[in-house]
């Protein structure tokens, strides 16, 4: 490449960022209609920190392919809540060696090991709705599932200890994208108490005998590379770390998906007639793949129709260790870049902007699909998220028919992640 063809980074103009700030918070197309005026790569300021924002496939690769050139990056809010220790926070050869060993929860047979206990939980949530006697809020159900798989599943945790951990972890995610402002009585202020609780709990969890449960055995003596073991703060804060993405972004997806499925009958019949060709419940020998791409196609391509038009998180971030030229414009160093999932997901040929998963049978779609990151820094969780997924879908439409409510707002709030306004409120159908 010449350097006549690089060109200068296009800017918002921003200053301060206050009302950028507020945009970015407010306004779910906060970034397409800034990339509409000013192309796939612009720069702004939020807060007074400048950030350059991405998308598309050329930008998108351009940035993922020079990884010694960007490192980890996240709010500040993030970084305080989630600690100095935590994987989300450690850059280079700290971030690489903690990663080895903390990747042993999610193996192959770390899942199938946990494939029992998930079943168990759909089962149970599938008998709550089928003798409710009245509606409930099937979003606010599987944020309650999405997260007692990590804690049973990782902790061991049961009953009254999972739910106390809930109640705070809840005060806590709430706050992880605030302003980081520790005034008395504010959200930050409130979920900083409730980290510090919670970090007391996972303390306590792992000074008592490794009980066989969880998958906390699989870390036991775990080592970096230069032979050191994690310290008990050190694991806890990946623990906590493992808990939000374990937990928010699958509650988040889970949460769309059933949106999407109910609010569509055709849909959800097009679904159904793959789903009664499937047995239920699987073995835990069987369940990390009976339900897979190959045997479940319909069930993959909503999966990955939900993970494109409503992705759990709509961007990740990196920072510049030096200037680099993204889809021919030229980044100075040091500079945050958020990777602009939604927007991104949307931008190409084609009726992107409606939801469609027939598109990816159909080999429709070009897109590289990102949901939970990509590069060196993808989610540990991943494969967990989609056989949580999967099993949750095939159990609950296997057994119930469900219908929404009339009158309540099916609209999405997007802070932290996508998710039902009223909370989806459901009954089964008659």
């Amino acid at each position: 490449m010449t350097m006549s063809k690089l060109r200068p980074l296009p800017t918002t103009a921003a200053l301060t960022g206050i009302f950028e700030a507020l945009a970015f918070f407010r306004d779910p197309n906060f970034a397409k209609s800034r990339f509409d005026r000013l192309g796939n790569v612009f720069e702004t300021s939020i807060l007074g920190q400048p950030m350059v924002f991405i998308q598309g496939e050329k930008a998108i690769a351009d940035l993922l392919s020079q990884p010694e050139a960007i490192e980890g990056w996240w709010p500040e809010s993030v970084r305080q809540l989630l600690g100095s220790h935590s994987l989300a926070n450690r850059n280079g050869a700290a971030h690489k060696a903690r990663r080895r060993v903390v990747a042993q929860l999610f193996s192959s047979s770390a899942l199938q090991r946990y494939s029992r206990g998930i079943i168990n939980l759909v089962d149970e949530l599938g008998e709550e709705l089928k003798t409710a006697k009245e509606p409930l809020p099937l979003a606010g159900r599987m944020r309650r599932f999405a997260f007692s798989v990590i804690a049973t599943t990782v902790l061991g945790l049961e009953g009254i200890d999972r739910d106390k951990l809930f109640a705070d972890f809840e005060i806590w995610t709430k706050a992880l994208f605030s302003i980081p402002i520790a005034l008395p009585g504010s959200p930050f202020a409130q979920a900083l108490k409730a980290r510090k609780r919670l970090l007391e709990k996972l303390q306590k969890i792992l000074s008592q005998p490794i009980n066989g449960k969880g998958g906390l055995d699989l870390l036991a003596g775990g080592l970096d590379e230069a032979g050191i073991p994690f310290t008990d703060e050190d694991l806890g804060e990946q623990l906590l770390l493992l808990l939000f993405a374990g937990y928010e972004t699958t509650a988040s997806a889970l949460s769309c998906l059933m949106r999407e499925l109910l609010l569509d009958s055709q849909m959800e019949t097009w679904l159904r007639e793959e789903i009664d060709t499937l047995d239920w419940p699987p073995t835990p020998e069987e369940a990390t793949m009976v339900y897979d791409p190959a045997n479940a196609p319909r069930l993959d391509a909503l999966v990955k129709e939900v993970m494109r038009f409503t992705p759990p998180v709509g961007g990740f971030f990196r920072r510049t260790k030096k200037s680099l030229v993204l889809d021919d414009i030229v980044v100075p160093n040091n500079r945050v870049v958020q990777v602009a999932l939604i927007a991104s997901n949307r931008h190409g040929i084609g009726d992107l902007d409606f939801f469609r998963p027939q598109r990816h049978i159909e080999n429709e779609c070009s897109l590289s699909l990102m949901p939970f990151g990509a590069g060196e820094r993808v989610c540990l969780g991943k494969s967990l998220a989609e056989l949580e997924i999967r099993l949750m879908v095939i159990g609950l439409f296997r057994k119930l028919q469900l219908e929404v409510i009339p009158e309540q707002d099916f609209t999405l709030r997007q802070i932290p992640s996508p998710s039902p306004r009223d909370g989806l409120f459901v009954k089964i159908r008659v």
